[in-house]
């Protein structure tokens, strides 16, 4: 969730996060430690550090200072693999860190078998943020592809988070036009052609909808979508959560060789199973409205999550590898659809 100056300060003077935005950190510690994360997670990870922190502080004795570097997955994947000492990385896609494998082996294949959920300790799906009083009557995917509506959202071929908005709009027409490709094609071409903007990350997407006011729409996390309306209330957004959408995992992962050469590959683990604490969970699902796995915690927080059908990679494209050869290549269907 977006936070106020104040907050801003205060966060960065507790957590150091000096990589990102040139910070010098505040406090001396016994430990440091470097998380490579998606771009709009600035926020969650500035709170989740004071958490850990403080929880590495009692179970050790220990201070910690986390670092952050963040962007879109994929590049943040890239400068890990050109170099950049990640110890942890929280992505929000499976293949930006299958790549740490493929091209660095800087992890274990089985990397997503290292902790619960497949290594994911919480997961969204994408939705619309739309004007006050929802002025187009946005309901669902249908509505994206009016010709009098205009949508934002983070380029496909960069980031993860468009990634996912893609999926998920190729698994509803997949659900309401079943074997008719000819109509899917026709639905993905239509609403692929009223995007406006496509930002390189997600919090790009965002500045442009909110700050330069293009859109109709704004297509990202739902999580993303609760911290916009909250940090611009004068504005009125709303949000809209389709019939159907995508199973957006965040997964998590150590990146072993770099871990271990800066000998922190203890504290890297810890710093990813205290993702699974219910004190974290809680943390994720009320404060970032992030959907979770802690039953309890799900219980508290169902009312803020409204039902809807979550379709897996699996169900739209087979899998990860397939989709990304089908569509997101050069040349692929994400290149035809938006040939005019």
């Amino acid at each position: 969730m977006p936070l106020n100056l104040k907050q801003l300060k205060r966060t960065l003077a507790v957590t150091g996060l000096s990589l990102a935005l040139g910070a010098t950190p505040a406090l001396a510690s016994n430990a440091s430690l470097l998380n490579s994360s998606y771009d709009i997670a600035r926020e969650l990870f500035a709170s989740y550090n004071e958490l850990f922190a403080a929880h590495w502080q009692e179970q050790t004795g220990q201070t910690v200072e986390v670092r952050q570097s963040h962007g879109g997955s994929s590049r943040q994947a890239q400068a890990i693999i050109q170099g950049l000492r990640a110890d942890v990385v929280t992505f929000n896609q499976v293949t930006d860190i299958d790549i740490l494998h493929q091209r660095g082996n800087l992890l274990p294949a089985n990397w997503n078998e290292q902790f619960p959920n497949a290594s994911s300790p919480y997961y969204s799906t994408m939705a619309f943020l739309v004007r006050k009083d929802n002025p187009k009557n946005i309901r669902d995917w249908d509505d994206l592809a009016r010709a009098d509506v205009s949508l934002v959202l983070p380029n496909p071929k960069t980031s993860g988070n468009g990634r996912y908005t893609y999926l998920a709009a190729l698994g509803y027409a997949q659900l309401k036009w079943g074997k008719d490709q000819q109509a899917i094609d026709n639905f993905m071409r239509g609403w692929l052609n009223r995007v406006a903007v496509f930002d390189t990350g997600g919090r790009g997407a965002t500045n442009t909808f909110v700050d330069r006011g293009i859109g109709d729409a704004l297509l990202t996390f739902e999580s993303e979508l609760h911290g916009i309306r909250a940090a611009y209330p004068d504005q009125a957004f709303e949000i809209v959560v389709p019939s159907a959408s995508f199973l957006a995992e965040f997964p998590v992962a150590v990146v072993e060789r770099h871990a271990q050469r800066n000998g922190n590959l203890e504290l890297a683990r810890a710093y990813l199973e205290h993702l699974y604490s219910e004190d974290a969970q809680r943390l994720l699902a009320r404060d970032f409205s992030y959907r979770v796995h802690h039953e309890q915690v799900k219980a508290e927080t169902a009312a803020n999550f409204p039902e809807l059908r979550l379709l897996t990679i699996q169900d739209i494209a087979g899998s990860w590898e397939k989709a990304m050869e089908d569509h997101f290549a050069n040349g692929g269907k994400l290149d035809q659809y938006q040939r005019r």
